[in-house]
């Protein structure tokens, strides 16, 4: 069962996110209270636990959960193998893939997972994402 770990908010781009209890989603707006959130095809960041893990044995630093600026951390689904469009329930997200280059936590780590383990997405359903939610692919 695919499932969520941590939801993860930040007040400013390209800084690490700190986990908090839950996010609430908003329609065409992303996270409530989020630096990414606003009317674009970036408003929520995920990335597997999976590929962070093939990073943490030669990372200088801990790699704890929004560390590579992420909002939500998942485990036991393969998200960079969604095609565009895919959408998963746990508030409906629609998925695309995209990132930018020399973010602050690419020169801290030494090397960012998101541009290619890492995807993007919308909110097209509004709802509360917390840790422990299940994840279900829709289509």
């Amino acid at each position: 069962m695919a499932r969520v770990l941590s939801v993860n908010i930040s007040e400013k781009k390209g800084t690490i996110k700190t986990p908090v209890a839950e996010i609430q989603l908003k329609l065409r707006h992303g996270i409530v209270g989020d630096a990414h959130a606003g009317d674009w095809h970036r408003q929520i960041s995920l990335l597997a636990s999976e590929s962070v893990d093939t990073m943490r044995a030669a990372s200088p630093i801990p790699l704890n959960a929004g560390i590579f600026a992420e909002n939500i951390n998942t485990e036991g689904i393969d998200l960079k193998g969604l095609p565009v469009g895919t959408h998963l329930r746990i508030g409906e997200t629609e998925i695309g893939k995209e990132c930018h280059n020399d973010c602050a936590i690419k020169k801290a780590v030494g090397k960012c997972v998101m541009p290619t383990e890492g995807i993007f997405a919308v909110v097209v359903k509004e709802g509360t994402v917390r840790a422990g939610d299940e994840i279900e692919v829709l289509k």
